[in-house]
Formats: structure tokens, sequence, C-alpha cells
């Protein structure tokens, strides 16, 4: 899902790159409203649960594997405002330490992701979360959140002249269908975890909540420790597409960065680098969010 620097023309990932700054800066403002500087350890907690879930790859079909995104998972648990900005943090830290999405394209990620995905995620609940089809509001924000960032990357794809087969077109949107369904269900089932440990967890959550906190933080060590065992190794839906458009060579990383591809590079084990990488993503996920959560509490109280 992450869409990497060469792919996207200049003009697209300009624009989105100038436009996404207001945005994010809106996201913050409305996030300072009401904060208390108790939820800031739960901003840090769901971002590096959210973090190390991104990292384990699942197979979808046909050689081609998804991640969970995350951002209806973060909407429900922080509420979309505070959720677009974790997401931020998420994917400026991919761009920026693991060279996973590109640094020029980091707005158009932003956008996909933290912006459109985090607000798609979040309207079946706003609209259906007191009645009846509470717990379908849960899944089918799960799934709009993949859908509507999905189809933004390869709306800017075919923005930026990139053209693709009606064939290639629709297999690509039906992986990410697959990969839609299937975050809704883990985020029904995460979801619904959360709320059996603690009723009242979703858009009440803090740093109270002990239990699901802390199952959360154990959830997301495992994750980055173990996960990369079983994780999947097909290519996700962006580089699917990209090697089917003969286009995955324009991929550039332009910045070196210490921690590519989420490996310690000095470590002879496989894992140990992939674990120490996750590990090392974990601590940077989770201490640039308790900031912003604690700077926002500052300010408001300022």
């Amino acid at each position: 899902m992450h869409i990497p620097d060469g792919f996207l023309a200049a003009p697209v990932w300009a624009s989105l790159d100038v436009a996404a700054v207001p945005a994010v800066g809106y996201l913050v403002r409305r996030a300072q409203r009401g904060f208390e500087e108790s939820r800031a350890p739960l901003l840090g907690v769901m971002g590096a649960f959210v973090f190390a879930a991104q990292m384990i790859n699942f197979p979808v079909g046909i050689g081609t594997s998804g991640h969970l995104v995350g951002g209806a998972l973060l909407a429900l648990t922080l509420g979309p405002a505070s959720a677009g900005v974790v997401m931020t943090a998420i994917l400026a830290i991919q761009a920026l330490v693991f060279q996973d999405g590109g640094v020029l394209a980091l707005g158009a990620n932003v956008t996909n992701m933290a912006l459109c995905g985090v607000l798609a995620g979040y309207l079946p609940f706003h609209f259906w979360g007191n009645g009846p089809w509470r717990r379908f509001s849960f899944f089918l924000g799960g799934v709009l959140s993949v859908l509507a960032s999905a189809v933004l990357a390869l709306a800017q794809l075919l923005l930026s002249g990139i053209r693709m087969p009606g064939s290639v077109l629709g297999l690509s949107l039906g992986l990410f269908a697959v990969s839609a369904v299937l975050e809704g269900l883990i985020t029904l089932t995460v979801v619904g975890a959360l709320e059996t440990l603690n009723p009242g967890f979703i858009r009440q959550a803090t740093a109270g909540h002990s239990r699901a906190l802390g199952l959360l933080g154990t959830v997301a060590v495992a994750l980055a420790v173990f996960g990369v065992l079983i994780a999947s190794r097909d290519p996700d839906g962006i580089w699917k597409l990209a090697g089917s458009l003969g286009i995955a060579g324009r991929a550039q990383a332009l910045l070196p960065t210490p921690l590519a591809d989420y490996q310690v590079g000095f470590l002879q084990s496989p894992w140990l680098r992939r674990a120490a990488g996750g590990l090392a993503g974990l601590g940077l996920i989770f201490g640039a969010c308790v900031l912003f959560g604690r700077l926002v509490s500052k300010s408001r109280s300022a």
C-alpha cells in the first residue's frame, strides 16, 4: 500500500505533499481539543501495535500479500483526528527510517492512509456505532479504509501517466478487495477483544484501561519479534501491480536509512536483524506518539 519514490510524477507527489501539510496541521488542532495527558500512552501503544501489524504480510492470493493498514482500528480507539496524526507519524518513520514508502511520496501516502483511509474507516461507526449495526460498523470501517486508500493510490498512478490495461487494473482491485475484507475481519476481531477486556474502550479509552493496553503492547512485541518468521514474502498489492506493469525498477531510495527493510544490518542472523529492526521501530513509534500526546496536552493547558 505504501507508494515508493519513482512511481508518481512530480506534479502529483508535489501537489499532495503541499496539500498534506495543512491537512495534518488541522488534525493536530482537532486532536488538541479535549485531549488529556493520561491518553498519551494510549497513542503510543496503538501506534506501536499498528506499526508492528503492518510489518506482517499475509497471503491474499495469486502470489500477492497484504497487511493490516490500521486506519479504522486507530480511528475507533483514538478518534479520527488523533488517529490521522498517529498514522502520519507511522508513515513518516517508515519512510525516513525503514525505506518503506517514499520520502517525496510521503504526502501521497499520508493522504491515502492517514487522511482519507482513517476518515473512511471511521464513518460507519459514526453513523451506526450506537445501534444494532455497531459490530458491522467495525468490519465495514476496516473494509472501506483499505478500499479508499487503494483506489486513491491507483488514481495517483494513473494521473502520473502509468497506463494500466483493464485486466491488470481489475485484478489489482480484486486483490485489494480481498485485503479489505481481511482488514475488516481483523478490525472486528481486535476491537471485539478490546471491548471484552474493557467495556467502553472504544472512543473512551484511557491509560486506565491497563488490561487492554497491556494486551496490545504484548501482541505488538510478539509480532515484531516472532511475526516475521511467518510473514508472507510475496509482494504486496502495489509491488505486485508494479511488477505486472514493468515499473518496479523505477523505485528509488532517496535517503540512506539506518534500518532499511526493517533490519539491523550488523547482526548475523536474518531473524535477529528483522526482530531488532521491528523492536527499534516499536520504540520510535511509541516515543513519537507519546511525545505528541504530551505536547498537545501541555499546549492545550497553556
